[in-house]
């Protein structure tokens, strides 16, 4: 009887779970709408810096920058080619923070595959595709810094789209 009942019971968490599971389904194609959403709230305005000129960078050799502030270390990297959030004329002028979402580890960049890479827990985050992270125990994407260049090929930074790690806002404060 004891065994009898114990399939019941399984048969019952099972049907359950299906139900959960095909509800989690249907949340999850609605999901990325979501986090786009969640990206743009996490915009802030910071001051705009100018970081570089274009003349200043090299295909796929990144050049250490800071921003918002000194605190806040990143990298300035011209891809090769036209990226989603690319600046200057081809496009693929990216800038991201260099530290780790998950424990701010500082980064780093590995030229062969274009990704920022951690050396504590090994989250990996996809430099093409505005920071994604492919990898890894962080649970969000590389902030990558908002750029925009003017007519003499200056490289200013103007915003952040996620929490930059150990801050509690993208408020500077001062």
């Amino acid at each position: 009887m004891k065994c009898k009942r114990m399939v019941d019971v399984g048969r019952r968490q099972f049907l359950r779970g299906g139900v959960v599971g095909a509800a989690g389904a249907a949340a999850a194609t609605v999901l990325p709408a979501s986090q786009a959403q969640a990206r743009s709230l996490a915009l802030l305005d910071y001051p705009s810096n100018r970081l570089a000129n274009v003349a200043d960078l090299a295909v796929n050799e990144p050049m250490d920058i800071e921003y918002p502030d000194a605190d806040s270390p990143g990298i300035l990297i011209k891809l090769g080619q036209a990226v989603e959030g690319g600046v200057g004329p081809d496009g693929d002028i990216v800038a991201y923070s260099v530290l780790c979402p998950h424990k701010g580890w500082l980064l780093s960049y590995n030229a062969g595959d274009k990704t920022l890479n951690c050396p504590g827990h090994h989250s990996r985050f996809d430099c093409e595709t505005g920071g994604m992270q492919v990898w890894g125990h962080a649970t969000q994407n590389l902030p990558q810094f908002l750029l925009r260049v003017d007519d003499k090929g200056d490289i200013y930074a103007e915003g952040v789209d996620e929490l930059i790690y150990g801050r509690l806002s993208n408020v500077l404060e001062g």
